[in-house]
């Protein structure tokens, strides 16, 4: 007859191995945990940000035609509204006229002192023969006025060589007056003209500078794209009248997005740049991975810099755990292979451990990369440098 096995101490020995298997999880958790998850800190609470470039009005004007429409891709430069350019292309012939007179003048003014100093060399000339007419008068008064005394000349003759002294007086005056107006006008176009050309006198300067302007003003009827990107939030209409500085659309450069992390506080005692993140995103899952560098932390939590910042000293304070926003710049090439979209929510997990040189270069590289730049507006002022270049040219005289 079999005997069989006391209840009691089978159920002590399940317990004793599963007492030993849970140890067991424990330890190897806490390997893993100690070797590898500690060095990582993961959170859901990140989303996709970009650039959202606002195009807007820079002079008032009735809109025309409108170029390019939401969801659209528009390369830099392209014209996305067109204004009514009446008044600026009136104000630009004005200016160009302008222009041209300010060189005619101011070539008249160059020209203008060549003809003083002849007049002046001719007025010289009146003055020495109003002065020799002058002496000659004097001499013939004086040789009548002796002969007079033996009654060779009669009275009247010696009244017509004192009348003849006055007429030479009142001649040389007005001589040495008009010398003296000659002088005067020559020593002012010559302070207006001293140490310049006609092309840079300032009368001509301003004038040219008067045409940049309206040039200027005339080339802003066109808005252009700053940036390459995807045309959002367009708000503007054919026929609406816009004022200066009007939101009129959005250009978002898809090219060049980040993710912003939420992290905890006590997630980042060990975050620090250029340390390495793998994320995923809900629009694609898991079978798309992104690979980024942590760019930066921000300088304050969310709600430091929001609208209505929390009052922490007030009585009724709650302890909220801060989340402060991490800036992971991605890679481009795996941006451009499955393009995302501002907004979309990400899952991000930074790894800890210190990073290599070449990991810091490699996110300050994107991160540089990322900068925008535009050279648009700078075209009008190459314009107006050309067509002032021929006006000047055309009103040369040669």
């Amino acid at each position: 007859m079999r005997v069989k096995g006391n209840p009691a101490s089978r159920r002590q020995s399940l317990l004793i191995i599963a007492t030993l298997v849970f140890v067991a999880l424990g330890i190897v958790y806490a390997l893993w945990w100690w070797l590898y998850a500690s060095h990582f800190e993961d959170t859901d609470n990140a989303y996709v940000q970009g650039n959202l470039v606002q195009v807007t009005a820079q002079i008032p004007g009735t809109v025309v035609a409108i170029g390019a429409d939401e969801t659209e891709l528009v390369q830099r430069g392209a014209e996305l509204i067109t204004l009514d350019g009446g008044d600026t292309g009136l104000a630009l012939r004005k200016a160009q006229a302008g222009l041209a007179q300010a060189l005619r003048q101011t070539r008249g003014l160059f020209a203008q002192n060549d003809a003083l100093r002849a007049d002046i060399e001719a007025r010289d000339a009146d003055v020495e023969r109003a002065q020799a007419d002058l002496s000659k008068a004097q001499s013939d008064l004086k040789r009548r006025q002796a002969l007079a005394k033996s009654g060779g000349v009669s009275g009247e003759e010696i009244l017509h060589a004192q009348t003849a002294v006055k007429a030479a007086q009142s001649g040389l005056s007005q001589a040495r007056a008009a010398l003296a107006v000659s002088k005067a006008q020559l020593e002012t176009n010559l302070a207006r003209t001293a140490g310049t050309s006609v092309e840079h006198h300032p009368d001509v300067e301003l004038a040219a500078d008067q045409l940049r302007e309206a040039l200027l003003a005339s080339s802003r009827t066109r808005i252009r794209a700053p940036v390459d990107g995807m045309i959002a939030a367009r708000s503007v209409q054919v026929g609406q009248h816009v004022a200066p500085g009007s939101a009129l659309m959005t250009i978002v450069p898809l090219d060049q997005l980040w993710v912003e992390a939420n992290f905890k506080e006590v997630q980042l005692r060990r975050m620090k740049p250029g340390q390495k993140v793998t994320l995923t995103a809900d629009l694609y899952g898991d079978d798309v991975v992104y690979h980024g560098y942590v760019q930066g932390l921000a300088a304050g939590t969310g709600a430091v810099f929001s609208l209505l910042p929390a009052q922490n000293a007030s009585g009724n304070w709650i302890k909220v755990v801060q989340r402060l926003p991490v800036r992971i710049v991605l890679d481009p090439e795996e941006v451009a292979k499955h393009p995302l979209r501002v907004g979309l929510s990400m899952q991000a997990e930074v790894d800890l451990r210190d990073p290599a040189e070449e990991d810091t270069q490699k996110a300050q590289a994107i991160a540089d990369a990322s900068s925008l730049r535009t050279s648009v507006f700078d075209e009008p002022v190459e314009g107006a440098d050309a067509m002032i270049s021929k006006i000047i040219q055309d009103n040369s005289g040669s």
